[in-house]
């Protein structure tokens, strides 16, 4: 068994942004094989949204830049989409 002093220094090298890419990773791969430009759009918006509204002070500004991003490619690539 783990102690706990050793899963809590693992822990302290991540931040938020990190277990944000994690899930957003996840669940990029997750939707590709339903092979839908337009699911794969909502999980580029909804991650970027939540990496824009996440607290400043939980991760660098390179991740909120990122979201930004996210929010900008998501609704094009959901209006180029077929229907």
């Amino acid at each position: 068994m783990l102690s706990p002093l050793f899963i809590d220094t693992f822990l302290l090298d991540y931040h938020l942004g990190h277990v944000l890419l994690l899930a957003f990773v996840a669940s990029l791969l997750g939707v590709l094989p339903f092979k839908s430009r337009k699911v794969i759009a909502a999980v580029l918006v909804t991650f970027g949204l939540i990496f824009s509204v996440s607290p400043f002070t939980t991760m660098p500004a390179t991740y909120i830049l990122f979201g930004l991003g996210l929010v900008i490619v998501g609704p094009l690539l959901w209006t180029t989409a077929d229907s």
